[in-house]
């Protein structure tokens, strides 16, 4: 059999694929992505862990940043490439989905919370990095917002946070350790929407790809990818046109 050339060609050859997902793939619903020319950080201090822990005027400034985005993602539906993913899940083609993203997008398109790796954790969340103690992040941005009181961890009173990885904050060791098992089984990686920058996140579809498993690139925009040797195939253009028609046809393959 010959070795495949087209996007199609690798998701029909391919039994237990890994997507890495990055901002690329939620702008087309309404969610900016970081590092582009109109992105959060254009307009956002960057606040790090330590500064939100002991500053209490940068725990307020955190919390309604963070409360202004979920109030705006709130509603936001998963776009065309999040339901192609889905779409290899119920294919049964899919091993994991690793995603940057915090918006929560991937859950809310049916990926099985088994299969899906947030790296970066979940704006929808409020957790305690004392006690690790969590609860849904909604009636604890309204109490801010009505009241300005950052949230405290009924069970040992530490100060909560929102569940995202912040700037001075390491991933989550089981995370991690999930990322790394899904690399370790499978045939085919493709990251989509990402420009491939930040560590270590990016480090996970190099991990595959130096083992050998074929690694697809879709993205618009130059990637920190970008002529590795490692790469199998580059795809430049919008995600949402040409995921989506890949896993159309191969769908259509398979009857």
């Amino acid at each position: 059999m010959n070795e495949p050339t087209t996007l199609l060609e690798y998701l029909v050859a391919a039994e237990r694929i890994v997507i890495f997902t990055g901002a690329g793939i939620s702008t087309a619903a309404g969610i900016p992505d970081y590092r582009g020319p109109n992105g959060i950080w254009k307009t956002r201090p960057e606040i790090d862990l330590n500064e939100y822990l002991t500053d209490p005027e940068k725990q307020r400034q955190y919390l309604t940043f963070k409360s202004e985005d979920f109030l705006r993602w709130r509603d936001a539906e998963p776009t065309h490439a999040h339901r192609a993913i889905t779409r290899l899940q119920a294919l049964g083609k899919l091993r994991a989905v690793i995603t940057q993203n915090i918006d929560g997008l991937h859950r809310r398109a049916g990926i099985d919370p088994d299969r899906l790796v947030e790296l970066h954790g979940c704006n929808d969340r409020l957790v305690c990095i004392e006690c690790g103690w969590s609860r849904d992040a909604e009636p604890g941005y309204a109490d801010f917002r009505e009241t300005g009181t950052v949230p405290t961890c009924p069970e040992c009173g530490h100060v909560l946070k929102p569940g995202v990885i912040q700037f001075g904050e390491s991933l989550r060791a089981d995370d991690l350790m999930r990322a790394q098992q899904a690399m370790m089984d499978l045939d085919l990686v493709i990251a989509v929407g990402s420009t491939l920058a930040v560590q270590p996140a990016a480090s996970f579809p190099l991990m595959a790809a130096r083992a050998g498993v074929p690694y697809l690139i879709i993205n618009q925009g130059e990637t920190a990818h970008d002529g590795l040797p490692h790469v199998s195939l580059r795809l430049e253009g919008d995600v949402q046109e040409i995921l989506p028609e890949a896993v159309d046809d191969a769908a259509a393959m398979f009857g």
